[in-house]
């Protein structure tokens, strides 16, 4: 079983814009995070720890500008956490292991998926394509995760 864990070498290596994002909750502007027209088959790993977050087979256009999910593909890796900052009331998503600020949980996704809308931040998160998957260890997860076509 792989552990999970944030270093602070893999903290260290992230760029201005991923430690803002995970490290103080920042969040990146709408339509500009690398990941968000993705398309690709694989799966969205957290940038500090590499614990899997999400498969591209949950991925969604939301129109929303960042990422959208309508799962986690391994929900004990993922933390909801009330957020009362900003004047609202929002549920916070976080990476269990990593402890980075991920982005926010919405009851607005579509509804024959679940109705949730997992609404994250490219800056938190690495893809690693299909092909890849088994090198780096995340073999297990290729049943969820939709073949090449």
């Amino acid at each position: 079983m792989t552990t999970y864990r944030k270093t602070p070498e893999a903290v260290a290596a992230l760029t201005a814009e991923q430690y803002r994002v995970t490290q103080q909750s920042g969040t990146e502007p709408p339509g500009t995070g690398a990941l968000l027209h993705n398309k690709a088959p694989g799966i969205y790993v957290d940038i500090v720890s590499g614990e899997p977050l999400f498969a591209s087979s949950d991925k969604f256009e939301s129109g929303c500008g960042w990422p959208s999910f309508t799962k986690p593909i391994e929900p004990a890796n993922v933390a909801e956490l009330r957020d009362v900052s900003h004047g609202m009331i929002r549920t916070e998503v976080r990476s269990r292991h990593g402890e980075s600020h991920l982005g926010h949980v919405f009851e607005d996704g579509p509804r024959d998926r679940g109705g949730l809308r997992y609404c994250i931040n490219s800056a938190a998160l690495r893809f690693v394509r299909r092909d890849d998957m088994a090198a780096q260890g995340y073999g297990a997860y290729l049943p969820q995760v939709e073949p090449v076509s």
